[in-house]
């Protein structure tokens, strides 16, 4: 089930002061599009509510943002043209692409077109402060541990992780603002999840409860790297949310947007110039945007180029690799 987003107020806006982009070349445009996110309290959702209200704004398209399970479902839902634009992280992508999605197993995905980079997703976890788990060592035998939507990025890794080091943990499936729920009403012991920075589900639940953030010791970071080889580490500074006064080190992935082959060129094109030449807008939508800057489309070597965001990157001076088209 996904459900669908839409800015009226965007839409109302855009009709009454056109933007230059209004004088491009329209052709082939479709009036509206879909773009594929995430769950309620992860950052896609928010990142991507704001940017379709840009989009609805500046191009004159009835851009809707919809709730999805996250990268793996977003990447075949663009595969297959039911969504126009998504996000993925690069694991997601990359496996998808090789044919490897689990919603599509031995289907090589070669209709996704990357468009632009978005910002880093870290792993993340949290335990109610008065729990006895101290760290991911403790996260064994039977306790149960929220990962985030079936399909996401979160539910995806974390789960492979469990597996992996013969945890026997219980894993739980729901959304981001959901599973906080759960971890606040004592259904779950640990709320396990990937999502950029500041993370809505973790925020509301650090101002709510006493909350203890959880930091990879080097063995569970070495571990999730070879579980993952696509993440890097990464560290999560002090102050993100309440109650974390100290860094926290996990690892990462990339994201970024993605679009289908055969979206207009011209489209492609003015969306990322829209994404790349608007950060303090785009910042305003999430504040992990603070990433989304053309010096890191060079992150993605993985998904190749649109012909509409090769244009635009190599007008200002950037190098795209992979643009296989």
């Amino acid at each position: 089930m996904t459900i669908r987003i839409t800015s009226a107020i965007a839409l109302i806006a855009g009709a009454l002061c056109a933007l230059p982009a209004a004088a491009q070349d329209k052709e082939g445009w479709p009036s509206s599009i879909t773009i594929g996110t995430g769950s309620q309290g992860g950052t896609y959702f928010g990142y991507g509510s704001g940017f379709g209200a840009m989009i609805s704004e500046a191009l004159g398209i009835n851009a809707g943002a919809e709730i999805t399970g996250g990268p793996v479902q977003n990447v075949t839902l663009v595969e297959t043209g039911e969504h126009q634009l998504g996000f993925v992280t690069l694991g997601p992508a990359d496996e998808a692409i090789k044919g490897e999605s689990p919603l599509m197993p031995g289907t090589p995905h070669e209709n996704i077109r990357a468009l632009f980079p978005m910002y880093q997703t870290p792993l993340q976890a949290a335990v109610l402060a008065s729990s006895d788990i101290q760290g991911f060592t403790d996260l064994k035998d039977g306790k149960r541990v929220g990962v985030g939507p079936a399909g996401g990025t979160s539910a995806t890794y974390w789960t492979r992780y469990f597996e992996d080091t013969d945890s026997g943990v219980v894993i739980s499936n729901a959304g981001g603002s959901d599973t906080a729920g759960q971890l606040k009403d004592g259904l779950i012991d640990a709320f396990v999840y990937a999502a950029g920075l500041p993370t809505g589900a973790y925020a509301q639940l650090a101002v709510e409860n006493d909350v203890r953030f959880l930091s990879m010791d080097e063995e569970t970071l070495n571990k999730m790297l070879e579980v993952v080889p696509a993440m890097q580490p990464f560290t999560i500074p002090a102050n993100t949310y309440e109650d974390q006064p100290e860094d926290l080190q996990t690892v990462s992935l990339w994201n970024f947007a993605i679009a289908h082959k055969d979206m207009p060129e011209g489209l492609a094109y003015e969306i990322t110039k829209l994404a790349m030449e608007s950060h303090g807008r785009m910042v305003q939508n999430h504040a992990a945007a603070k990433e989304t800057l053309p010096e890191n489309v060079t992150k993605n070597t993985v998904v190749p180029f649109h012909p509409g965001a090769i244009r635009w990157f190599k007008e200002n001076g950037y190098e795209v690799s992979g643009s296989n088209q």
